[in-house]
């Protein structure tokens, strides 16, 4: 029988083993970036890691809970110094819980929530309106230092315009008092009035020549420029 060296089959399962463990701790630490945007963790007494402790299969790293797949259902930004939830807030848009209490932010967040439909609860800063208005919450909640959002209604049935989608589209939630109206099948362009599959290859392709044309006429001009100089 030939001895195990160092080249044979069964001296590199060590090795393999050795380096999908390696490989699988790189994947356990990769987190999505909003979650370490705020230093430190989500507190024992934060409501998201109430919600997250109340569910084995859920952990909490960082700011975030995580479910076994690595999906954001819960975000804790408290006491960020926040003036906005900042670029990568999007990320979170599965979060089902949503902490931005103590948070000096500024303006109107009703557009930061596009996407977040599975969103459930939102505490936010006092001074800080809920996203939608009472139109879009089952109940707001006011504190002494924060205000709590609590049951996000689906906007396409408390509309009072029957109409807001054109007849061949349909309503469907985008979010905290968002919408958006999507073409039935068949039907796409401006109020989902022309049939059959959108001409992807007619669009890219006069999209495509007319980059070209357009490079090609600047590169001329530039040309022109520098021999004239």
């Amino acid at each position: 029988m030939a001895p195990c060296g160092l080249g044979s089959p069964l001296s590199l399962v060590p090795w393999a083993a050795a380096l999908l463990f390696v490989l699988s701790v790189g994947r356990a630490l990769a987190l999505p970036e909003i979650c370490t945007q705020c230093p430190g963790s989500v507190q024992n007494l934060s409501e998201v890691a109430f919600y997250c402790k109340r569910t084995p299969e859920l952990t909490l790293r960082a700011r975030c809970c995580l479910n076994g797949e690595g999906t954001i259902l819960g975000l804790d930004l408290q006491n960020c110094s926040l003036k906005d939830p900042g670029p990568n807030f999007p990320q979170a848009h599965t979060a089902i819980i949503i902490d931005l209490q103590a948070n000096p932010l500024q303006g109107d967040l009703v557009n930061t929530f596009h996407g977040f439909t599975q969103l459930q609860t939102l505490i936010l800063p006092q001074d800080v309106n809920c996203p939608g208005g009472i139109n879009a919450w089952d109940t707001i909640t006011f504190y002494i230092n924060n205000q709590s959002c609590e049951g996000q209604r689906n906007i396409c049935n408390t509309t009072e315009d029957p109409e807001i989608c054109p007849e061949n589209g349909s309503c469907v939630p985008d979010g905290p008092g968002l919408l958006q109206c999507v073409c039935a099948d068949g039907f796409h362009g401006y109020r989902c009035m022309r049939q059959g599959s959108f001409p992807l290859f007619m669009f890219f392709g006069i999209l495509g020549s007319t980059t070209l044309s357009i490079s090609i006429l600047l590169w001329g001009t530039q040309r022109r420029k520098a021999k004239a100089s």
